[in-house]
């Protein structure tokens, strides 16, 4: 990644983003096995600033301007990580970072760090795959534009929750390609006329799993991003995975179970109900009928005398003899 820093321009790459936090160290981790003499931390602003000096025979010196406020994380003569970590950092931190290393036989190695705001830190978002890989396999992550056009530049990251690191970073028109400072080895293609992106990484462990996400700048000045996830499990992890997996299912199954048991019993309790209901009203319209009919008898009947038949008028037997008085 470039930008200016002064003007006229003066273009600057950076192989990593770190987000300002109160507590938050720049890392520096040498990938080679050849040793470091002596490194030393800069500010790059105008001129650089001596932040920090580190030599393993002498150990190492924090500038006045940063005392009580930066240390080495690792201050091991054999060591080759060199990470500065600040406390009590501010908005005066913010700014590139430069952290250079002598070594022999194969001289100087510069890693440029950039601290933003945490409001200016970018979100890789929602990964649009996922991919899971056991330890010590290759793996090849692949991206390709949905536009149809001539690609200008490419690049890849590995995100993280603080900090954001470039992979590679190409520009196709002019035929360019900067391979970042990313303490592991990464295999990547960056060609003039490539239609799709990928980087490869040799024997993942547990430490390559996060967020990758790949970038690409049409000659139209359009861009796309696409994020991926890796997983690096091991045999223990992919077994606690799949039990995992496994008692949800059965959980799930039994959820379904008893939401379907409850539904067909309520079901036939309402289709009972719906049968009853026609029969319940007959038997209602019965019992009213009887009651009407007894009804239609007088409590006391009048007597005509002893001895005489009485007759009583009813509506369904004209003439009904009682017993005689």
């Amino acid at each position: 990644m470039m930008t200016c820093l002064s003007v006229p321009c003066e273009e600057i790459s950076w192989d990593t983003t770190v987000k300002l936090a109160k507590n938050m160290s720049l890392e520096c981790v040498y990938p080679l096995a050849d040793s470091v003499t002596q490194i030393e931390w800069f500010k790059i602003k105008m001129e650089r600033e001596s932040v920090a000096i580190f030599n393993p025979m002498f150990r190492g010196i924090i500038r006045e301007a940063y005392t009580d406020r930066v240390y080495f994380s690792n201050q091991t003569a054999a060591s080759n990580d060199m990470t500065l970590t600040f406390y009590n950092a501010s908005e005066a931190d913010v700014g590139f970072y430069s952290c250079f290393l002598h070594t022999f036989p194969f001289g100087t190695w510069e890693k440029v760090i950039r601290v933003v705001p945490s409001d200016s830190f970018e979100d890789a978002g929602p990964p649009n795959s996922q991919m899971v890989s056991e330890p010590g396999e290759n793996v090849t992550l692949t991206c390709q534009p949905k536009e149809k056009c001539l690609l200008e530049e490419m690049s890849w990251e590995k995100i993280q929750p603080q900090q954001i690191d470039v992979l590679i970073s190409c520009n196709l028109s002019h035929g360019r390609s900067y391979t970042s400072k990313y303490p592991r080895q990464i295999l990547s293609n960056c060609s003039r006329g490539m239609k799709k992106a990928f980087v490869t990484i040799p024997n993942v462990t547990g430490s390559d799993s996060g967020l990758y996400r790949c970038g690409f700048k049409a000659s139209t000045g359009e861009k796309e991003t696409f994020v991926m996830r890796l997983t690096v499990t091991d045999g223990e992890t992919n077994t606690q995975y799949i039990l995992f997996v496994a008692s949800g299912a059965g959980v799930l199954l039994l959820l379904v179970i008893l939401i379907t048991t409850i539904t067909v019993i309520a079901y036939k309790r309402r289709r009972r109900q719906q049968q009853r209901g026609p029969f319940k009203d007959f038997w209602i319209t019965q019992n009213r009928a009887a009651n009407n009919y007894r009804n239609t008898f007088p409590a006391s009947p009048p007597s005509d005398g002893a001895g005489e038949d009485i007759y009583v008028n009813h509506p369904t037997f004209s003439r009904v003899p009682r017993a005689r008085v």
